[in-house]
């Protein structure tokens, strides 16, 4: 079958001090740093072996900066070239270092970059982003959607090619007037999918039958935002827990639940780039 993970270990540090990010200049243990690595060493075997023989992706979506650790940069590069192996992803600033990427097959890498106004300046990030168009990287870039970054926000999607895709993430908490969804809209043409949480009590889902989320322990819950264990990953005894479900929260907020969402038609607007938040054509 096509198997879609998204993975979360232990690692919760950040080398930036976000306002908005509960998660800002946050340091991890040592001990936290080797179980981060141990975990996902243990992880990438498990897809390097493909035990049940499955086309997988997978979407690294740490909580802090993955590729600051060269465990996340090897796991990268090693799981690029894997013949089963569709697609592999990380949520990531580009704060680190790209050299890494000499040994990724660029075929199948892709980066979902966040821009964070305050921590970086427009000039060196476009420049990254610059390397990356050049080599041939499949990225996307977003920003959060606070007033404040109104202006950079338009300021990027001048600046960037136009192949590029620039999405909106809207802000936790804050409610957009109409003329502000318009104004935000403007800049990212799919922003209303964020702009407010989606129904999903009830509603088809394709999480916990063809999309997984997988914790650094092996433990497999349909999504990150569905608490409810469905096995492990090592024992398999997840397998037998894979069907079509309905979700059973009442509502979806966050882009890497709701894309799944079966009564929301973005499979199609993104097809071929669900799990890096590439919209189809981009």
């Amino acid at each position: 079958m096509d198997l879609s993970i998204l993975y979360r270990g232990p690692l919760a540090s950040c080398n930036y001090d976000c306002a908005y990010c509960p998660f800002a200049k946050r340091r991890d243990s040592p001990a936290t740093l080797t179980a981060d690595r141990e975990a996902l060493e243990r992880f990438t075997d498990w897809v390097t072996r493909n035990p049940d023989d499955d086309r997988i992706s997978v979407l690294f979506t740490p909580w802090g900066e993955g590729l600051t650790r060269s465990w996340y940069r090897r796991a990268l590069a090693e799981l690029s070239h894997l013949p089963h192996v569709g697609r592999v992803a990380i949520q990531t600033n580009l704060s680190a270092r790209f050299a890494w990427m000499a040994d990724a097959n660029l075929d199948r890498l892709a980066l979902w970059a966040t821009y964070h106004p305050s921590q970086i300046s427009r000039g060196r990030f476009l420049a990254r982003c610059a390397t990356l168009h050049s080599w041939g990287v499949r990225f996307s870039v977003g920003i959060v959607g606070l007033p404040a970054h109104h202006d950079d926000a338009r300021w990027l999607r001048e600046a960037l090619p136009e192949g590029v895709y620039l999405w909106v993430n809207a802000a936790e908490g804050h409610v957009y007037t109409p003329a502000e969804e318009r104004g935000w809209a403007a800049i990212d043409p799919l922003f209303s999918y964020s702009a407010r949480p989606h129904l999903s009590a009830g509603r088809p889902c394709r999480t916990g039958d063809t999309v997984l989320s997988v914790r650094g322990d092996g433990s497999v819950r349909r999504c990150h935002f569905v608490d409810e264990p469905l096995g492990n990953l090592y024992d398999g005894s997840y397998r037998q827990a894979l069907r079509p479900r309905a979700c059973p929260v009442a509502t979806c907020d966050c882009h890497i639940g709701y894309v799944h969402l079966e009564t929301l038609p973005l499979y199609d607007v993104f097809a071929g780039g669900v799990l890096e938040r590439i919209p189809h054509g981009f």
